[in-house]
């Protein structure tokens, strides 16, 4: 009997493409919103909007039938390849090719994060933390979100804009996650007390918040741009706060904090990289191309 479960990786795999059909959907609908409009408007009158968000449910859905059946640690890293399988599906129904940079910086990405989920792997830490543990990380790191989303507003590079929003978007992301656990108790202990908690309000604030900047990310430039940005900021805002926060602690030491060291610096510089990287019409970078898209 074989040491990781079959129908895991399978469900991961199921999953991953499930949410990549979703953020290919959700980018191609937010992009089609002319600057001026209401983003909101523009995305709840669209079906192919509303077909992304099908796909996110169903995502998840299936990533909670893989976790029934595998591990933490076989189905969040396997759920990195919806990188893999959105930017390619991105430019192809964008009538783009992918150049060959993109999908050796997207693989190195992919590889980075499940090194960085695999090797840290942090343990539980305290979930009830209270307000005065909260207050300065949490504070920083919203401070850091908010410097994000104004620098995209400051400039006009649509894949600077698109990185930096969607990397404030995925931290937000990342600080909804330090609160699930408590939150999720909470209402286990009865709805009223999950209600009038402080923990519920910034879960929520932080989700929506997050989810706003995420579509206008995908509305102000290129997928390739905007969610590797997401899909790096959300484990590193968990895991700043976790560790800051929640006294979680990395199952690793020594060469372990080097490796893990080195994923976050390589997703960092792999995520900055894709977003310079464009789409071409006609072949690739082995052959020459119809058309420069920069």
């Amino acid at each position: 009997m074989t040491d990781v479960p079959i129908a895991a990786v399978v469900l991961s795999l199921v999953a991953a493409l499930l949410f990549a059909c979703g953020a290919v959907a959700q980018q191609s609908a937010a992009s089609a919103v002319p600057d001026g409009r209401s983003l909101v408007s523009g995305l709840v009158s669209s079906r192919r909007w509303w077909a992304g968000l099908v796909g996110d449910a169903g995502g998840y859905l299936v990533q909670v039938a893989a976790l029934a059946v595998g591990s933490v640690l076989i189905v969040q890293p396997l759920l990195v390849t919806m990188l893999l399988f959105a930017l390619p599906l991105s430019a192809r129904f964008s009538g783009l090719t992918m150049r060959r940079s993109t999908w050796v910086f997207a693989s190195v990405l992919a590889a980075s994060l499940v090194v960085f989920l695999a090797v840290g792997n942090p343990t539980e830490g305290n979930s009830d933390a209270p307000w005065s543990q909260w207050a300065l990380p949490l504070c920083v790191v919203v401070g850091v979100c908010a410097a994000a989303t104004a620098g995209a507003f400051a400039i006009r590079d649509p894949r600077w804009r698109a990185l930096l929003l969607g990397s404030a978007g995925g931290v937000l992301f990342g600080v909804a996650v330090a609160f699930t656990k408590y939150v999720t108790d909470l209402v286990g202990d009865g709805l009223l007390e999950a209600a009038t908690a402080w923990q519920t309000w910034a879960l929520v604030a932080s989700g929506v918040i997050g989810f706003y900047l995420q579509q206008k990310a995908f509305q102000v430039g290129p997928l390739a741009a905007s969610l590797p940005a997401v899909t790096v900021g959300e484990p590193i805002g968990a895991a700043v706060l976790g560790i800051a926060v929640l006294d979680e602690r990395l199952r690793t030491g020594g060469v372990g904090f080097v490796v893990v060291g080195a994923a976050v610096a390589a997703m960092i510089a792999s995520a900055i990289l894709l977003s310079r990287v464009q789409a071409v019409v006609g072949t690739d970078d082995l052959g020459p191309v119809a058309h420069d898209s920069a």
